[in-house]
């Protein structure tokens, strides 16, 4: 998975442009859990932001430009995060923190307000050990946001052939259900469903 992300950090980047007018009408999801993400945000004064999987931060611009006191993107692709590092340049130094490596093993210093987790959980395959390193750093009465795609006959077969097929990076699914019992240590639990998969927000 690492390797694959390098490999692919320009296109990728260019993939999640949410602003695009044909992104936003072949891939609204995109657009919607960015949007959710950052009603998230907003209810926090000045909150402290972890974007686990944050690859070039485009998530992260807005999180700032919301008001966020502190943004860490930690992901394990370098040139994702030299992307992060070009966009985030305008940005006070002591605001942003970009860290490469892997999240469960990575020094991730503090708690935070919101963990974002936003098309991360697709390629994870112990997800359980990730929500728990989550909740570990999450503060009390923060929030994880989260997005989490579902089988669909329209769009499965496609998405299995297209990374786990040509780019050999495996890829999840996940229903309901499963994501009531992976959260189930969090205090709340939200879940919005879509046409292909699921955004949640899980309160501690």
């Amino acid at each position: 998975m690492r390797e694959h992300f390098r490999r692919k950090a320009f296109s990728f980047d260019h993939l999640y442009d949410e602003e695009h007018a044909l992104q936003r009408t072949l891939r609204p999801g995109l657009f919607n859990r960015r949007e959710f993400a950052l009603e998230v945000v907003d209810e926090y004064d000045a909150p402290r932001v972890l974007d686990v999987g944050g690859g070039s931060a485009r998530i992260g611009e807005l999180v700032l430009e919301h008001g966020a006191s502190r943004y860490v993107d930690i992901d394990l692709s370098d040139s994702m995060l030299e992307l992060a590092k070009d966009r985030l340049a305008r940005f006070e130094d002591e605001k942003v923190t970009l860290i490469q490596g892997d999240f469960l093993r990575e020094a991730i210093p503090g708690s935070y307000d919101v963990i974002l987790a936003l098309g991360y959980f697709d390629y994870i395959e112990n997800a359980p050990a990730h929500v728990r390193r989550m909740r570990e750093l999450v503060a009390p009465g923060g929030s994880v946001v989260a997005s989490f795609p579902r089988w669909t006959w329209t769009k499965g077969p496609i998405r299995k052939l297209r990374y786990e097929v040509v780019n050999n990076c495996p890829i999840f699914d996940y229903t309901r259900d499963g994501l009531m019992q992976l959260f189930a240590d969090f205090s709340n639990i939200e879940i919005r469903p879509g046409k292909s998969g699921f955004l949640l927000r899980a309160s501690a």
